[in-house]
């Protein structure tokens, strides 16, 4: 762990700092035009880079400044001899100024525009520059049509900022959203578009900064980027006398009847993330599967009704809720285990609990649920917790006054005070059972080592998903297991692969 390791992250902004940033930069140019025209000019240059064959292009427009973004595109593919042209329909004639300028301008340059009636002909690639960062609701029944149109035309889709209908703040679409092959930001990164549904419908992502880096200067940032770049060197090697008492003890608890392989799985993760001893607590039956796995693990069979007593006291972290259960045996380990006011990772069933009966929880506690877990913390539904995962982390941890990691596309990490990371790492192929008794093993092992509880969360969340990716990597997503990425945690967990 280094000093500097809480600033490691790239800024992602939101729509009110980006439309205080554009405002800023078109009062220095002396035109907002200006900032447009370069906008129009870097999507082409992106456009060519990314496609550099294609003739035949479409651009869809859209009414306000994205859509001028789009005419400024069309011209200059228009005038480089391509066969472009703007579709759009009535509703969306320009509405602003700076969008009824790049019109006329691209009218004048020769371009054509036609209604969307007319379909996308014999064009090779869509350019969708419907909506920017400004759309916060459903789109309307025809820009729903031209949507449904863009996503079922089986082109390559090049989406101007933001793919049409997404919330770039939320990072959810209200309603219908454009599915982007490609999607060339300005001015800054988007916060929206690393989580929730931005990943499904984005594309790969860029940015084309506009020339107006020095005007970020002082804007708030919404929250921070983590990939896999920021991993490396975080956690620092050991010193050449360390020995295991130096690097912590995890206790893992959990593993009622007929689900013991969930707090084998924390365990193995915690051994392989470097923690220097490791114990289970589990049902009695349990036992001798875990020790013929990890030999290493200390496990001891916990009866009905049996205390936990010493194996709490001797821990540093308690990792609490892989398989756990909510009968009588887990109810009772659970407050026993809470009682004890140890650093605690919270999972799965310890969730649920916590969700039955709210409490206040020891300071540094970490809570670690997927979008269900935590719309029953909440009291909301999955839907509505999606719909703004920013906002359902950011309350869920000043509820319980704790580290928060909402799992998911682009799994979030949030605390009171701090402001959220985003992991930017992570695939599909990890929406298994199983995955998530990892990632408690990892944290708790990294709180065990001595990272702050909002530290760990951020850096063991992310190890566990650039481990996912190059698991993934080796024999594809589908059919990826949890004890794929064992090896990954360890090799991340000692810096990565050397270079």
């Amino acid at each position: 762990m280094d000093a500097d390791s809480t600033d490691r992250g790239t800024p992602l902004y939101d729509s009110a700092a980006l439309r205080a940033l554009e405002t800023q930069a078109g009062a220095r140019l002396g035109d907002g035009f200006a900032l447009m025209a370069r906008a129009g000019q870097a999507a082409w240059r992106e456009l060519l880079a990314r496609w550099p064959e294609v003739q035949r292009i479409v651009v869809v427009c859209g009414p306000g400044n994205n859509g001028g973004d789009g005419y400024e595109l069309c011209r200059y593919a228009h005038q480089s001899g391509r066969d472009a042209r703007v579709l759009r329909i009535d509703a969306h004639r320009p509405r602003t100024e700076l969008a009824q300028r790049a019109c006329d301008a691209y009218r004048k340059a020769g371009g054509r525009i036609k209604a969307f009636s007319d379909g996308f002909g014999k064009a090779e690639l869509i350019v969708d520059a419907l909506f920017g960062i400004g759309l916060s609701r459903e789109p309307d029944a025809d820009a729903a049509k031209v949507i449904d149109a863009i996503n079922a035309s089986g082109l390559p889709v090049f989406s101007l900022d933001v793919p049409s209908g997404l919330d770039a703040d939320r990072g959810s679409a209200p309603g219908r959203v454009v599915r982007a092959t490609h999607t060339l930001q300005f001015l800054a990164p988007h916060a929206g578009l690393y989580t929730g549904t931005a990943p499904r419908c984005a594309g790969t992502l860029l940015v084309a900064a506009l020339e107006v880096e020095d005007d970020l200067a002082g804007a708030p940032v919404a929250a921070l980027r983590l990939d896999a770049t920021h991993l490396r060197g975080w956690i620092a090697p050991r010193a050449r006398d360390a020995h295991k008492g130096d690097s912590g003890h995890v206790l893992c608890i959990g593993g009622d009847l007929g689900k013991g392989g969930a707090v084998m799985l924390a365990a193995d993760a915690a051994l392989r993330c470097g923690a220097g001893l490791v114990g289970v607590a589990t049902q009695p039956a349990h036992v001798t599967a875990v020790l013929a796995r990890r030999p290493e693990v200390m496990a001891q069979g916990i009866e009905a009704g049996e205390r936990l007593g010493t194996l709490v006291e001797r821990a540093d972290v308690v990792a609490l809720g892989p398989g756990l259960g909510q009968d009588a045996w887990g109810s009772a380990l659970y407050e026993q285990a809470l009682a004890a006011s140890k650093p605690l990772v919270l999972d799965a069933d310890a969730l649920n609990l916590l969700a039955q009966r709210t409490r206040m929880l020891p300071a540094g506690t970490i809570l670690t649920p997927h979008p269900g877990e935590a719309a029953r913390l909440l009291g909301f539904t999955v839907a509505e917790v999606q719909a703004n995962r920013f906002a359902a982390a950011r309350l869920l941890a000043e509820m319980f006054g704790c580290v928060v990691v909402l799992k998911g596309a682009g799994t979030l990490v949030a605390a009171p005070e701090q402001t959220p990371r985003v992991i930017a790492a992570g695939n599909p192929g990890m929406a298994v059972g199983g995955m998530g008794d990892l990632l408690t093993g990892c944290i708790a092992a990294l709180r065990a080592q001595g990272f702050e509880a909002f530290e760990a969360a951020c850096c063991g969340a992310l190890l566990h998903a650039v481990a996912g990716d190059a698991a993934a990597a080796q024999a594809g997503e589908r059919g990826l297991l949890p004890s794929d990425l064992l090896d990954g945690m360890r090799l991340w967990a000692n810096g990565g692969p050397r270079t």
